[in-house]
């Protein structure tokens, strides 16, 4: 088994050695170059590669894509038999050959030259046809593979792939792609959860109201039958709001509890938010307070249109 250890370890070994290495090809006016193209590109980043590098073109794509830059996968055998036409004028190509000499690849060339795309490169071999024809050759170097037969792309794919990531890292800062714009691409996972659910989405809106006349005893009767936690005192705006913690505290205070006007009970000028506040931003609100606040008024223009509770926002899976 040690002898296994230590293959896989030397193959780690290997690999990190060639992501050292890296650091001049990041460095090169190509790179730079390779950035800028995309980022002026008005149309789709076209993604070719044979075999392995084409499983690496498709991580890049996907990539490229969530963050902001749209990037599809081209098969380069598939287009030399017509899928050639998905490319359009403005479009970008990238091609991966460790050799820059695939034969699929390089048969490309031609037809990309004839529609006038620009064509970006990642290769380990910088007299290769394909760095020579590219307008902006990304070129790498690796000592060996590390696959024990030094025959399998192994560091070759690892070095690509990780330039694919500086391309959408980088493009990421030149785009001033934010995490919310992240979240429009990722609306079903957990940050897009986070940052496009809304205050409005969650928001109750049968609101228990009760007016400045009444008595904490049927305030506490509505707050029971509505199972709110809270009623708004409200006459023409927005007085204040009786929540489980007030009615605690004015018990505890001692005192006729249930012949108590509302206006002594309440927590007056009660914090509120907005319907197009996020919800992350609403609980942020709550917890940040010198004791938690469960429950929030929901406000829109001087008029109460909902509130939004603590459980509603934690069961929607936003904090």
């Amino acid at each position: 088994m040690t002898e296994f250890t230590n293959t896989a370890k030397e193959l780690v070994s290997v690999e990190i050695e060639a992501l050292k290495g890296l650091g001049s090809t990041l460095d090169s006016q190509a790179f730079l170059d390779a950035v800028e193209i995309i980022y002026q590109c008005k149309e789709r980043l076209v993604i070719t590669g044979m075999g392995k590098s084409g499983i690496i073109g498709n991580k890049i794509a996907a990539t490229l894509s969530s963050t902001g830059t749209p990037a599809i996968v081209l098969h380069p055998a598939e287009a030399l038999h017509g899928d050639l036409g998905v490319v359009r004028e403005g479009d970008v190509v990238l091609a991966l050959s460790n050799s820059g000499e695939t034969e699929e690849i390089i048969s490309l060339l031609p037809s990309i030259k004839l529609f006038g795309n620009k064509l970006i490169s990642i290769t380990s071999n910088v007299d290769s046809t394909l760095a020579r024809e590219s307008d902006a050759p990304i070129v790498y170097h690796i000592d060996k593979e590390g696959c024990p037969l030094n025959l399998a792309p192994m560091a070759s794919t690892t070095v690509s792939l990780v330039i694919g990531d500086a391309l959408s890292a980088v493009l990421m800062k030149r785009k001033n792609f934010q995490a919310r714009d992240f979240a429009k691409f990722h609306p079903k996972g957990s940050l897009g959860r986070k940052l496009l659910t809304r205050v409005k989405d969650l928001m109750c809106t049968d609101l228990p109201f009760v007016d400045s006349t009444k008595t904490m005893k049927e305030a506490l009767e509505l707050m029971i039958s509505t199972n709110m936690g809270a009623v708004l005192v409200h006459d023409d705006k927005l007085l204040g709001i009786i929540s489980d913690g007030d009615v605690k505290r004015v018990i505890n205070e001692g005192g006729a509890f249930m012949e108590m006007s509302v206006l002594d009970a309440m927590t007056k000028t009660p914090i509120t938010v907005g319907p197009e506040q996020m919800a992350e931003e609403a609980l942020r609100i709550m917890e940040n307070r010198s004791k938690l606040i469960t429950i929030l008024p929901v406000v829109d223009q001087q008029k109460v249109i909902g509130m939004i509770r603590l459980h509603d926002i934690l069961q929607a899976k936003i904090g």
